[in-house]
């Protein structure tokens, strides 16, 4: 468990927070690209680490990101006139463009000189994988964006299911780093089965192992840590072991062990304190990963189905996260459709921020332990005046990934040869590269 001052500095990220300044050294998603589709089409609002933020697309169809607040009087700019190159308040008639320059103000005489000298709060951002990122740092020190491990190159389909949920990003975070919690939470749809490795099918994702209890083990990396939860498979337990190999990569990403069609990940963005958006993300070839469309379905978290026009989920405490206690009766663990809103369910009921001072933990909670301790000390280090974790020679190299895998007893895991699943050849998608420097993101993935 951890102290209540310890907690604080895991889970607090607004204004100068040390969690808040270790996430500015680290390019951040702000939402999806599609939500900016249209060049000159309606403005988003978006708030990341406690700032409110509108972005855009504009005439050309450059993504710009502001601060909200119209620089002359304050009014929401995602109420603004997105046309001919700018975002126009509707107020006074201010206009700014994706790099906060002021391009007109309707309500100034022309010879006031004030447009000239006035900016806007614009955040340098990119746009690749199939979202918008935002750089918070401090001005002038953005690095080169880097692709993250999820979308390594444009070769790669890339679809991703949104959910902004009123909860801290650590409670949400630790869901997706706890393997113990798959085999019963969502037991009904990782279902064991006596088949080679981890497989796909319409309607579960398959798995060799009946093992609720599995020994954890964990690797110590500059970019976060990987681990190892080791299981009882259902074919040979006395020679093998069944692995799934999990990645973190700080401050706020996981790679989950894949299935034997398409990688998965998910990114937690700390919206402010008591809100969070999870992004839950397939990748790989095209020809073996979900469409989106079909991503969200089998999710249960589809926009007018399961979110409302926000992505704000239509389960809640309030209606028992639509729990079906027949179902329950007739077999299934949770009464819960869709295995994320099992995990939804379980976030939401711990509170706004979790009290970890209160719990009890066991030897399954290993690899929760150590993200808690690594970026405690993380944090602390920054405001020691050492480098932020993840970052420059820090960063994750490529190629690191998550892996599941049937293996001698006498293997170690770190020595497994783990690649993406990519196609039946085993070969990774071709140019694994960072992606070129760019001022407003045009790249996809």
């Amino acid at each position: 468990m951890l102290t209540k001052e310890e907690n604080e500095l895991l889970c607090r990220v607004e204004g100068d927070a040390a969690m808040g300044r270790l996430m500015r050294h680290h390019w951040t998603p702000v939402c999806l690209a599609e939500e900016v589709g249209e060049p000159d089409g309606a403005p988003v609002k978006a708030r990341v680490l406690g700032e409110d933020l509108v972005v855009f697309r504009d005439s050309d169809g450059r993504v710009g990101v502001l601060a909200e607040a119209c620089p002359h009087r304050g009014p929401s700019l995602v109420l603004g006139r997105n046309e001919e190159g700018g975002l126009r308040c509707l107020y006074h008639g201010w206009k700014m463009d994706v790099d906060g320059n002021v391009l007109e103000m309707a309500s100034e005489p022309a010879a006031s000189g004030l447009a000239a000298k006035t900016k806007h709060r614009a955040y340098p951002s990119r746009e690749w994988g199939g979202m918008v990122w935002g750089w918070f740092g401090a001005q002038g020190s953005a690095p080169e964006f880097r692709a993250p491990a999820w979308a390594p190159s444009d070769q790669v389909r890339v679809s991703i299911a949104k959910v902004l949920l009123p909860c801290n990003w650590a409670q949400v975070l630790e869901g997706a780093i706890d393997s113990a919690h798959s085999s019963s939470l969502h037991s009904s749809d990782m279902v064991p089965a006596p088949v080679g490795g981890a497989m796909a099918t319409g309607k579960a994702w398959l798995r060799p192992s009946t093992d609720k209890a599995p020994r954890l083990q964990v690797e110590r990396a500059s970019y976060g840590f990987r681990y190892a939860a080791l299981r009882r498979p259902i074919r040979d337990a006395a020679r093998f072991d069944y692995v799934r190999s999990t990645v973190f990569v700080a401050p706020a990403t996981v790679l989950i062990p894949p299935n034997n069609l398409y990688n998965v990940a998910n990114v937690n963005v700390p919206v402010d304190d008591t809100n969070t958006a999870f992004y839950f993300i397939a990748w790989g070839h095209p020809a073996q990963t979900p469409e989106t469309h079909t991503w969200r379905q089998y999710l249960h978290q589809s926009v007018g189905v399961d979110l409302d026009d926000r992505y704000r989920p239509l389960r809640n405490e309030d209606n028992r996260f639509w729990q079906d206690r027949q179902a329950m009766k007739a077999g299934n663990f949770t009464g819960i459709s869709g295995f994320p809103n099992q995990d939804v369910a379980m976030w939401l009921t711990m509170g706004p921020i979790a009290d970890r001072s209160r719990e009890r933990l066991g030897a399954s909670d290993l690899a929760i332990v150590e993200f808690r301790r690594q970026m405690i000390d993380a944090a602390r280090a920054l405001d020691n005046g050492e480098p932020a974790i993840g970052t420059a020679e820090r960063a994750i190299p490529s190629g690191v990934c998550a892996f599941q895998a049937i293996i001698p007893k006498t293997m170690d895991w770190r020595s497994h040869e783990a690649r993406f699943t990519w196609s039946d050849d085993g070969r990774e998608p071709a140019g694994i590269e960072p992606p070129p420097a760019m001022t407003h993101g045009s790249l996809t993935a």
